[in-house]
């Protein structure tokens, strides 16, 4: 009964909260975190424990992560070489160096540093990737570079979850862990295991079971695929959701893909939704009153640190003022796979519990106040830059009108010449213009004698 009643409240909360969030234009991760938020511990309190929602949640995470592994076509990547890994990796690096150097000039221990640094640097690519598609904005200059970047940090999560447990002090866990060099050898072995088990074994199980045509045994094995992997991967001291990446990767080339991303896409939405609730019943909205300077001043600084990057280095690829200042805006807040390391971090001891909360709601923050900034950048900064670009295009318009008035004298000239022509009398001489051009007109001179 009370799983049901749990059910019952969190399907109720998304079902209230998500349309009402899209139809305002603040995306549906916002709507599951506000629907966590007044649901959890410190709202109604309808909700039952984050941290038992989290653990079953999190699977949630696991299949995005195995989704993400299934869209990575090296082919793909090599037409976006310049933005998945030129912006990309300037981008991270660049404001993972200014946060964590900005954290540890106010004393912050290293360690809290560097996976603050390395979390927040990341964006919320649901959030982003939605606000683009609603405006029909991802064709753009700055709608394809923030794809590239968000890419990038999607794959980039993978080695900072596989390195997360190497940051642990020495007491975590009751000091008796292995030692770096063998979880670098265990992750090596981990990864060639997956690569020959994809390889010699899932494939076939997937011809095998898709020969007998049975739509709910091929979902069930795409699911126990997923789940053998992340187990497998979290026995030997990794990540659940290194190992569904992995696997992920290594079916990409597979006939299946196609099949196994829309089998397991409704899944990963429905636990996705649940985590974020989670993550939303976990965020510790009261911080605002009882320390309302360090979390609006942890705001201010992610929001216009990652701004500053992202419109320099817009600036510096796309060369214009505003696909850059889109851009900025666009890549100003923390991102959902931020959540997933403050937590991690905290679990492990690598940072207090009460930072993480700090973060998580900094985070939750900046993510509420990103679709209300790019409405507001779209209709005052575009309309102040409006004129600029009027004036830059001032010149060929005026170059367009001087060519259409040439175009027409040549073509009464022709005309002319087609006159004299069928009365063999020679042509006058062209009238002049500030054009030497006549593919404007056209005209056909035909005689008939």
């Amino acid at each position: 009964m009370e799983l049901l009643r749990h059910a019952f409240v969190f399907l109720a909360a998304a079902v209230v909260a998500v349309p009402l969030a899209t139809r305002l234009g603040l995306g549906s991760v916002l709507g599951y975190l506000v629907a966590g938020v007044v649901v959890g511990p410190h709202g109604l309190g309808l909700g039952g424990e984050p941290e038992a929602i989290l653990h079953v949640a999190e699977f949630g995470v696991v299949l995005l992560l195995f989704l993400v592994g299934l869209e990575l076509d090296p082919r793909r990547l090599a037409r976006m070489q310049r933005d998945v890994l030129g912006l990309g990796g300037l981008q991270v690096l660049a404001t993972a160096a200014l946060l964590g150097g900005a954290a540890l000039l106010f004393g912050v221990p290293w360690r809290t540093a560097v996976v603050a640094a390395l979390g927040l640097s990341l964006s919320s690519t649901a959030l982003v990737v939605q606000l683009l598609s609603e405006r029909r904005e991802l064709g753009t200059p700055h709608g394809q570079a923030a794809f590239g970047i968000l890419l990038f940090q999607d794959l980039a999560v993978i080695p900072v979850l596989a390195v997360l447990p190497l940051l642990a002090p020495p007491h975590a866990g009751g000091g008796d862990g292995p030692p770096a060099w063998r979880l670098a050898l265990t992750a090596i072995g981990v990864v060639g295991a997956v690569a020959v088990a994809s390889r010699l074994v899932v494939r076939p199980v997937l011809r095998f079971v898709a020969a007998l045509h049975d739509p709910e045994l091929f979902t069930a094995t795409a699911l126990l695929l997923v789940v053998a992997t992340a187990l497998g991967v979290s026995l030997a001291g990794l990540s659940m959701a290194l190992g569904a990446f992995l696997a992920g990767v290594l079916l990409a080339g597979s006939e299946y893909r196609h099949e196994l991303e829309a089998d397991i896409a409704p899944f990963k939405g429905l636990l996705l939704g649940l985590f974020f609730i989670a993550v939303g019943m976990s965020a510790d909205l009261r911080l605002l009153g009882s320390r309302p300077l360090a979390v609006l001043g942890l705001v201010a600084a992610l929001v216009v640190g990652k701004s500053i990057v992202a419109f320099a280095i817009g600036r510096a690829f796309l060369g214009r003022g505003d696909p850059a200042a889109s851009l900025a805006v666009l890549l100003a807040q923390g991102g959902e796979f931020g959540f997933v390391l403050f937590r991690l971090a905290a679990a492990d001891s690598i940072m207090e519990r009460a930072d993480a909360d700090l973060l998580v709601v900094a985070v939750t923050l900046s993510m509420a106040a990103t679709p209300a900034v790019f409405a507001l950048h779209a209709r005052v900064v575009r309309r102040w830059l409006a004129p600029r670009r009027d004036r830059t295009t001032s010149r060929p318009r005026a170059t367009r009108r001087s060519s259409s008035r040439a175009s027409g004298a040549w073509g009464r000239w022709s005309r002319a010449c087609c006159r004299r022509s069928a009365s063999r009398s020679p042509p006058s001489t062209p009238p002049p213009s500030t054009s030497t051009s006549s593919g404007g007109s056209g005209t056909r001179c035909s005689t008939a004698t």
